[in-house]
C-alpha cells in the first residue's frame, strides 16, 4: 500500500514558512522529501543499496546537487539545450551538504549512499542553498537508512547590525557576513562563509544564533518522520574483524609507531618509516597469515596511528614535526619569482607551497556564472589547481574536481574582501598552482594570492593571511588545539578550521568537525589561537611587501574606467560605432562602454600607456562639457567667407568670425588659413538664437595700442 502524502510546516523566522512533505513524489526512493518556502521547492531524495561491495572498505557517499532551468521558466545556454555537468555554483553547494551529511553515518557503514537533491521551483527571492541540506537531511530521517542524527544547515547574515537567518537575495546583497552553517540538535557540523572583517565575538554570535534556528528544523524534521511512522533504521553487514590480529598488531608496533611519530621528522621520512613498519607487521602475522587477514592487519595498523599519534599530541604536547601546538611553520615568500605575468608571488609554509600569478583583463574578460535563477558576470576570477606532484603521487591529470573548486571558493571569497570596488576597471584572474602540499594549501593561497596581488599594483588596502587549525579530544575531557595543522594531523583530528582575515578581522571561514560536543568555550580557544597564528603570517606579508605597488608593471595592459553622462553615450558610440572604431583604429586601444542607471561607463584598455593617454583624452573630449572662458586648440575644419569653423573638441565645432581673428580689420578670409591648421581660440559665448559656440582668437593676442593723432594745426596762415 503506498504511503499517503504528509506534509509538516514551520517558521524559522516571521514570514517564512517551510513546508517539509513526503509520500507524494519518488515514492521507489528509500526516502524522499520536498521541502517550500515560498515559490521555491527543492526536492531530495536518497538511496542506498542493502549490502556493501565485496571488499569494501570505505564509506562511498555521493552528494549531487542540481538546478532544473525550467524552474526558473529558463532554457539552458548550452549547445544541447540541457543541464549538463554541475557548475561551481551546484558543486559549492553539493559540497556543503556532503561534509555535513558524511558525520551522520556510522563508521562501520560502507554502503553505497546516493543523495540527490534537485530545485524545481525557483524564487526570486530565496536562496535555494541554504534549504537543500534541510531537504536531504529530511529524506534520510524517512528513509530506514541508519543514521545517527538529523541535521539542518541554515544561512546567517548581519544586514545593517540585524542578524537575519535565511535572508533574501535582496537582503544579502547588504550584508557585513554571511555564513552556512550545519549542526545537529547539540553540535555544530559544518561552518562556511565570508565576511568583511567581523570580529571573532561576532562569529560565536552568529553560531549560536544559527544553532537556535536549526534546532526548529530538526523539531520538524523528526516530526516528519513520526507521521510517516518510520521507528526503526535497517540492518546492514558490518566489516569483519579479528581481535587476534589487531591484538598481534598492538603489541607489535605500538611503540614503534610512538618512536617514529615523536621523532619530529619530514612527511617523506615519517611516510617511509612508517610504510617500513607496515611491512614488518605483516612479515610478523606468519607466512600462514591469510589474505583477509593481512587486510585487516593494515587496516588496525592504521587505526594504531591514528591513536598513538593523538596521544602523542594530548599526554606530550608534541606534534608530528616536534612544533609546539601553537606554532607556525617556517615561512618564505617572495614576489615577482616570474617576470612576464602581471603580479605573481611564491609562497612556503613547511612544506606547503604556492606559486600566484595576477593577471589583468578587460570587460570582455569577465566570468559568466550562470544558475537557474540568474547570470551574473564576476570581474574577480580565482583559480586553484593542485597538480598530482604536489604531493609526491602519480596521478591522471583531469579536469579540476570538487575539491579543487571548493579550496579555490574559499580563497577567492575571502581575497574579495580587499578587492576594489566596481570602479576598479580591470578584470582580475588569481591562479595558484600548488608546488607542494603538507598541511593547508587553500590558505597558502590566500597568502599567495594577496602577495600577488600586492605585486600587481591591484589597490587592496591591506593583506589577507590565513590559518588552518586543528583540534584533538577525548572523552576524559582534554583536549589540544593545533595551529597550521599537518595532512596528518587533519586526517587523525577532530576538526578542520580554516580562518582567514587581515590584522582587523575575519574574511573568510570554513570549518568541518568530526566529533560531538564542540562547546563554544573550545570555539572561542580556537578563534583566538587562529588570530595570533593569522597575526604572525601577516607581519612575515608585510615585511615582504608593505602595500600594493603605485602603478602597475611596465609591460602590464594600461585601464581606464571613465564614468560619464548618459547623455554622452550615443556620442561616443557615434553613428553606427563610427566614431568609437574611429577611436580604437586611431589609438590602438580596447574601448568598451555599457549604460549603468544613469550613467554610462567607459573602459579603455591598453598595453602602451602613450596609446591609452591618447584614447582617454579623445574619450573626454567627447564628453566634456564645452565651458566659457576656456581656451582650447583643434584643427580647421572649413572656411567660409564669414569665418572658420574650428573643432575646438572633438565632436564640437564652433564659429571663429571673421571679426574675432585678429584686432586687424580683415577684408576677406583669403590666405588666412587652410582646412587642417591648428588654432588655439577661447570660448566667448554661444549664439542665444541658434545654440552655436562663437569662438574668438584676437582676444588670446595683446590688444594694439591705439596710435596717438597728429596735433591739428590753428593758426590758418600756416595752413
Amino acid at each position: 500500500m503506498l504511503q499517503q502524502p504528509i506534509s509538516v510546516s514551520f517558521n524559522v523566522n516571521a514570514n517564512q514558512q517551510i513546508t517539509l512533505g513526503t509520500g507524494k513524489i519518488a515514492r521507489q526512493a528509500d526516502g524522499a522529501v520536498t521541502v517550500q518556502q515560498g515559490n521555491c521547492i527543492i526536492m531530495a531524495t536518497v538511496v542506498a543499496n542493502k549490502d556493501p561491495k565485496e571488499g569494501q572498505d570505505f564509506f562511498p557517499l555521493s552528494v549531487d546537487y542540481q538546478e532544473k532551468f525550467a524552474s526558473a521558466g529558463r532554457i539552458p545556454g548550452s549547445f544541447f539545450k540541457r543541464e549538463a555537468r554541475l557548475n561551481d555554483y551546484e558543486i559549492l553547494t553539493s559540497r556543503l551538504i556532503d561534509r555535513a551529511l558524511r558525520p551522520l553515518f556510522p563508521e562501520d557503514y560502507l554502503c553505497d549512499v546516493q543523495v540527490l537533491i534537485s530545485l524545481v521551483s525557483s524564487d526570486e527571492e530565496i536562496l535555494p542553498d541554504s534549504l537543500a541540506c534541510l531537504a536531504a537531511s529530511a529524506a534520510l530521517a524517512v528513509s530506514d537508512i541508519p543514521i545517527k542524527e538529523i541535521i539542518s544547515e541554515v544561512r546567517i547574515a548581519r544586514v545593517k547590525g540585524e542578524f537575519i537567518i535565511n535572508p533574501t537575495r535582496t537582503q544579502l546583497k547588504d550584508a557585513e557576513f554571511e555564513f552556512i552553517i550545519a549542526a545537529t540538535e547539540k553540535n555544530l557540523m559544518m561552518v562556511e562563509g565570508e565576511a568583511k572583517e567581523c570580529s571573532e565575538a561576532d562569529l560565536i554570535k552568529a553560531l549560536e544564533l544559527a544553532h537556535d534556528a536549526i534546532r526548529i528544523q530538526i523539531k520538524a524534521q523528526a516530526e516528519l518522520r513520526a507521521k510517516a511512522g518510520v521507528t526503526t533504521k535497517r540492518d546492514y553487514k558490518k566489516p569483519e574483524q579479528n581481535e587476534e590480529v589487531k591484538a598481534k598488531v598492538y603489541a607489535f608496533a605500538k611503540d614503534r609507531v610512538y618512536e617514529i611519530s615523536r621523532k619530529g621528522s619530514s612527511k617523506n621520512e615519517r611516510s617511509e618509516a612508517y610504510s617500513v613498519l607496515k611491512d614488518e607487521v605483516i612479515a610478523h602475522l606468519g607466512e600462514e597469515a591469510t589474505d583477509l587477514e593481512k587486510k585487516l592487519a593494515k587496516k588496525y595498523y592504521e587505526d594504531l596511528k591514528w591513536e598513538v599519534v593523538r596521544n602523542m599530541i594530548l599526554e606530550d604536547r608534541i606534534r608530528l614535526d616536534g612544533r609546539k601546538l601553537d606554532e607556525i611553520r617556517p615561512l618564505a615568500m617572495e614576489t615577482e619569482p616570474l617576470p612576464t605575468p602581471h603580479g605573481s608571488a611564491l609562497f612556503t609554509r613547511g612544506e606547503t607551497q604556492s606559486l600566484t600569478t595576477v593577471t589583468f583583463g578587460t570587460k570582455l574578460d569577465e566570468l559568466l556564472a550562470e544558475t537557474a535563477a540568474k547570470s551574473e558576470y564576476s570581474k574577480f576570477i580565482l583559480h586553484y589547481n593542485f597538480p598530482p606532484f604536489s604531493t609526491g603521487e602519480v596521478k591522471m591529470m583531469r579536469g579540476p574536481g570538487r575539491r579543487e573548486v571548493g579550496h579555490g571558493n574559499l580563497a577567492m571569497r575571502s581575497l574579495k574582501q580587499m578587492m576594489p570596488g566596481n570602479e576598479y576597471a580591470y578584470t582580475v584572474r588569481v591562479v595558484s598552482d600548488i608546488l607542494e602540499s603538507n598541511g593547508s594549501s587553500s590558505m597558502a593561497t590566500v597568502c599567495a594570492g594577496s602577495l600577488a596581488l600586492m605585486d600587481a599594483g591591484v589597490p587592496i588596502p591591506k593583506h589577507v593571511s590565513g590559518v588552518a587549525m586543528g583540534l584533538i579530544t577525548r572523552e576524559d575531557g582534554k583536549y589540544a588545539i593545533l595551529t597550521d595543522i599537518l595532512g596528518d594531523e587533519d586526517h587523525l583530528g577532530d576538526m578542520d578550521f580554516k580562518v582567514t582575515g587581515t590584522r582587523d578581522g575575519i574574511c573568510g571561514v570554513q570549518m568541518d568537525i568530526k566529533v560531538d560536543g564542540l562547546s563554544m568555550e573550545v570555539m572561542r580557544e580556537a578563534l583566538e589561537q587562529a588570530r595570533k597564528g593569522r597575526l604572525h603570517i601577516l607581519d612575515a606579508m608585510y615585511e615582504c611587501i608593505p602595500a600594493h605597488r603605485p602603478e602597475v608593471k611596465p609591460h602590464a595592459p594600461r585601464m581606464i574606467k571613465l564614468i560619464i553622462d548618459k547623455e554622452f553615450i550615443g556620442a561616443v558610440i557615434g553613428p553606427g560605432g563610427k566614431i568609437i572604431q574611429e577611436i580604437q583604429r586611431e589609438t590602438g586601444a580596447t574601448v568598451n562602454i555599457e549604460e549603468v542607471g544613469n550613467t554610462g561607463e567607459v573602459s579603455i584598455f591598453s598595453a602602451s600607456k602613450e596609446s591609452l593617454d591618447k584614447a582617454v583624452a579623445w574619450v573626454r573630449g567627447i564628453t566634456a562639457t564645452p565651458e566659457v572662458g576656456e581656451v582650447y586648440e583643434g584643427p580647421v575644419k572649413g572656411i567660409k567667407e564669414f569665418g572658420a569653423f574650428v573643432e575646438f573638441m572633438p565632436g564640437k565645432q564652433g564659429l571663429l568670425h571673421i571679426s574675432e581673428i585678429s584686432w586687424k580689420r580683415l577684408e576677406s578670409m583669403e590666405g588666412l588659413f587652410k582646412e587642417g591648421d591648428m588654432v588655439k581660440v577661447k570660448l566667448v559665448g554661444l549664439d542665444p538664437k541658434t545654440g552655436k559656440f562663437k569662438l574668438s582668437r584676437k582676444v588670446l593676442m595683446p590688444k594694439p595700442e591705439p596710435q596717438p593723432r597728429e596735433p591739428r594745426n590753428e593758426n590758418p596762415e600756416q595752413a
